[in-house]
């Protein structure tokens, strides 16, 4: 962990300050604010208040059971962690970070605020993805950097019944579907409502599949505005009685769901995108061409939080635009991470691997420390190869299943270490108890093809 990042991990409140948040919400009419953190997968949990007591847990702490953001998938608290039985499942506090207040539009007078957690001595819960990530940024502010970068979410939308798809095909990008359902129409003025810049919106390959993109943010506001973003999608549809699932591969031989992560650096001093070179012919400087390939020389151990489920893994398969190797290039939708070589300020990269599922600090998180161990090795990006990478069998492959990458991030020491310890011993730990206990399941696909003929 660098240093000050201890300071970064949560917002500090007074009595002032804790006044003012509280009455900047009553000049607004909320009566209820839901605070909410972001769980290991990036599930929304938390508690609502009532407007008159905000100002108290404000200033306080909301006390809640300090295991909630090491819970697996399936809410169940995991052992040997450092966040249950071994404290006795002590309650946390969650403090809430006022920048991060938002409408909840389908919500009489309600407001959400995104909160970091702290144990009640004030020690900050390292595990916790938002502050995994906030410690992450303090490391690339430590070198001079700031960071800007934005996730782009694919996910289906089904009938709240059937769980299937509300249409037929693979019609991407056909305008007609975009506003055949007047709840699509709805959803993009409520994530408007809700703070999100929307600036796109499409269908996608597969049936009932959609994309709805939103700007690029510095720092942490990218990944907040991306919890935002899922959770108020799924939320808001089930109101108007469909289900948006940003499970990664939902459908045998429909197209998965990604989260591909676009990133730049800039120059704390002079705000300057430190990516861009005009020399260079591809306006890739130097810096740039290092970040990349430390985010190729840590992708083995970085795909554990890019796939943080063995469904993700049914996702990655040849020819898909789901990259299958290790590799890069300009332009190119099926390397792993694709240079947007636009020769301006808007020089950045695209990390494709990750899948809907990930949640968006960690893939960031993820990301970026990569990145900054390339910067810091003077790391040299390998030449770009010829052709679609994904066609290329030279490339080393990555992981294809979930305990080959959670070893291979296990074995990434350096990666481990920008990441924190903490967090590295819960993320393997919880994933680790996921793994087994669905790997004693017995698949339908098994059971129709042994239990009759044999």
């Amino acid at each position: 962990m660098s240093a000050g990042s201890e300071s970064a991990a949560y917002f500090k409140h007074t009595p002032e300050s804790a006044k003012q948040f509280a009455e900047s919400l009553r000049e607004n009419s909320v009566e209820f604010v839901r605070f909410e953190l972001p769980d290991l997968a990036g599930l929304s949990r938390g508690k609502t208040v009532p407007i008159d007591h905000v100002e108290s847990y404000t200033l306080n702490g909301l006390n809640l059971y300090g295991g909630t953001v090491t819970l697996d998938t399936n809410s169940i608290p995991i052992a040997g962690v450092g966040y249950n039985e071994d404290v006795n499942f002590a309650d946390c506090l969650m403090v809430p970070d006022p920048t991060t207040v938002s409408n909840v539009p389908w919500l009489a007078n309600t407001a959400r605020v995104i909160c970091d957690t702290k144990w009640y001595d004030g020690r900050p819960q390292h595990a916790a993805p938002r502050t995994v990530l906030k410690n992450v940024l303090a490391a690339a502010a430590e070198a001079g950097y700031g960071v800007k970068m934005g996730h782009e979410f694919e996910f289906y939308v089904v009938d709240l019944e059937t769980r299937q798809p509300i249409y037929s095909g693979q019609p991407i990008f056909v305008t007609a579907i975009a506003h055949r359902y007047p709840q699509f129409d709805k959803l993009m003025r409520v994530l408007n409502l809700s703070g999100i810049d929307m600036i796109t919106g499409n269908s996608e390959h597969g049936p009932g599949q959609w994309e709805l993109n939103f700007d690029a943010l510095n720092g942490v506001s990218a990944a907040d505005r991306a919890f935002v973003f899922k959770n108020t999608v799924k939320e808001y549809l089930r109101t108007e009685g469909l289900l948006a699932t940003f499970m990664t591969k939902p459908y045998k031989g429909l197209s998965g769901s990604c989260s591909h992560f676009h990133v730049s650096l800039y120059d704390l001093k002079s705000d300057e995108n430190v990516f861009l070179d005009t020399g260079n012919k591809d306006g890739m400087s130097g810096l740039m061409q290092s970040f990349v390939q430390g985010i190729l020389d840590h992708a083995p151990a970085a795909q554990a939080l890019w796939n943080p489920t063995p469904n993700c893994y049914r996702r990655i398969r040849p020819a898909t635009f789901a990259p299958s190797n290790i590799s890069w290039g300009v332009e190119d939708r099926s390397a792993s991470v694709r240079i947007k070589a636009s020769k301006d300020k808007r020089q950045h990269l695209e990390v494709r691997v990750p899948s809907a599922l990930s949640n968006p600090y960690l893939t960031a998180a993820s990301t970026i420390a990569a990145g900054l161990l390339g910067i810091k090795a003077g790391a040299i990006l390998a030449p770009e190869r010829a052709g679609l990478k994904e066609n290329d069998p030279s490339f080393a492959k990555l992981p294809t299943e979930m305990h080959e990458s959670l070893a291979a991030l296990a074995a990434d020491e350096a990666l481990s270490g920008m990441l924190g310890a903490e967090f590295i011993k819960v993320f393997t730990t919880v994933k680790g108890a996921e793994i087994r206990r669905l790997r004693d399941e017995i698949p339908a696909a098994e059971t129709n093809e042994y239990f009759d003929l044999y």
